[in-house]
């Protein structure tokens, strides 16, 4: 049995871009499918996944147990260990009424934030701030959804004062990339962590000696490969989830914890300066 504290869905997440393509399947069916998954034969959880007998095995491996029934019994713990959650879990059905679907919904982002706050590595965290106070420019960026995450960072910091870009294009984006010096820096967003442009200009960034941090799901996918530091977030999104809310609350709570962490080394500049900002809101409003 593997000898860290992470459950078995963080392990899959954390060596997902290490799989085959055909251990990928099987990971993406044990995400989605905990609890049926907890229940099922080798030989049925192969074929509902369309792999070989051998790839089960080789991915229960990957993820350091010895066997399946090992990987079946941690599977187990960690869906068991959800059951007191005082609320519904699950997806919305046809068939639940407002109160119920509301309560799944409560339930999928709370898990999200819960997912996420243990991830978290205290250490990566204050590296993060380190880059983030030191740079003289910080350009968050990202594609598509990932997007809408880097423009709220970016306006969050730049309520306190603070140097902090979004540019939405992916071509501008890149062109900022090349321009930028090592005293400048990026928060880049990505779910997956796959994505062309994401590894494109994050491998720019570091050949220009540009301080990165990725927010991902995934740490070692192929992006997180050229980032300085990588946090990681919760919430497992399936692929007919994209931009998920789920998604996006770990993600925002990943923002407010670099906010707060930065704002607290400058607690004085980032009092005046939001103080200001009010001042000139104020007149905005009848």
């Amino acid at each position: 049995m593997p000898t860290d504290l992470r459950t078995v869905i963080e392990r899959i997440s954390a060596e997902y871009y290490q799989l085959t393509t055909a251990e990928k399947k099987v990971a993406d069916y044990v995400t989605d499918h905990q609890r049926d998954t907890q229940i099922m034969s080798i030989s049925d959880l192969a074929e509902a996944c369309g792999v070989a007998e051998a790839t089960i095995t080789r991915f229960c491996r990957k993820l350091d147990y010895k066997g399946y029934n090992a990987f079946k019994l941690a599977l187990a713990k960690n869906v068991a260990s959800r059951r007191g959650i005082p609320f519904l879990s699950g997806e919305v059905t046809p068939d639940d009424d407002i109160q119920e679907m509301c309560h799944k919904l409560y339930g999928a982002e709370v898990d999200a934030i819960s997912q996420t706050l243990s991830l978290i590595r205290p250490d990566e965290i204050a590296r993060a701030a380190d880059i983030l106070t030191q740079a003289d420019k910080v350009f968050c960026m990202g594609q598509g959804g990932s997007m809408i995450m880097a423009e709220e960072a970016a306006h969050i910091f730049y309520t306190a004062g603070m140097s902090f870009f979004a540019p939405s294009d992916s071509h501008i984006q890149i062109m900022y990339t090349a321009a930028l010096t090592p005293r400048d820096a990026i928060l880049f967003f990505s779910y997956s962590g796959a994505t062309r442009e994401a590894v494109e200009l994050l491998e720019l960034a570091q050949r220009r000696k540009v301080r990165t941090i990725l927010v991902t799901h995934f740490p070692k996918s192929p992006a997180a490969a050229y980032a300085n530091v990588i946090l990681q977030c919760g919430a497992n999104e399936g692929p007919l989830q994209l931009g998920s809310v789920p998604a996006r609350m770990a993600q925002l709570f990943l923002i407010d914890t670099l906010f707060t962490e930065v704002s607290r080394r400058q607690e004085d500049k980032v009092e005046d300066a939001r103080r200001e900002m009010a001042e000139v809101l104020e007149l905005k409003h009848l």
